[in-house]
């Protein structure tokens, strides 16, 4: 029996693609700019590209242990060149993308690690970044301190229902 050229080609054709579209989602750059704990700038070619890192949600501005987030991630990710993997497109059109540091470490669990970030259970399934909020909040690292902090998701729910 013969084969059918499109049995080989269509595999072929699907390997490539995929192959092509896992290299596009990856950039390098400086981080120019940190918006806030979970929102950084990244230069590439000539271009800042707003980056929401994935995975994970800090404080909101005007929420406890917001500053200390951003000032955390400006001492781990300041000017530094850093690789970027890109997963998705939010809606305000920022990239949602695992940022990885010079010596290698992940920026998104670096923060999480630190006490400064909350595993965002909605939008990642990564049981390991679960394990490093528990391992953060038993250790009373960063925003743990406070027996009863909040969520930013329920801070975000909060303001909208007061407005």
């Amino acid at each position: 029996m013969q084969s059918n050229p499109l049995q080989t080609f269509i595999p072929l054709f699907l390997i490539l693609l995929l192959a092509s579209t896992a290299q596009a989602t990856t950039l390098s750059g400086r981080v120019v700019k940190v918006t806030d704990g979970d929102t950084i700038q990244v230069l590439v070619s000539g271009k800042a590209e707003k980056i929401r890192l994935a995975g994970i949600d800090c404080p909101e501005k005007k929420q406890p242990f917001s500053q200390a987030a951003t000032r955390h991630t400006l001492k781990l990710a300041a000017q530094k060149i850093v690789t970027v993997q890109v997963e998705t497109t939010d809606r305000y059109g920022r990239k949602v993308a695992e940022v990885f540091l010079p010596e290698g470490q992940s920026l998104n669990r670096e923060l999480v690690r630190s006490g400064y970030a909350w595993w965002f259970r909605k939008y990642s399934t990564d049981q390991s970044i679960g394990e490093l909020e528990n391992e953060a909040r038993a250790a009373r690292r960063g925003l743990w301190v406070d027996p009863q902090p909040i969520a930013p998701w329920e801070w975000r729910r909060t303001k909208r229902n007061e407005g």
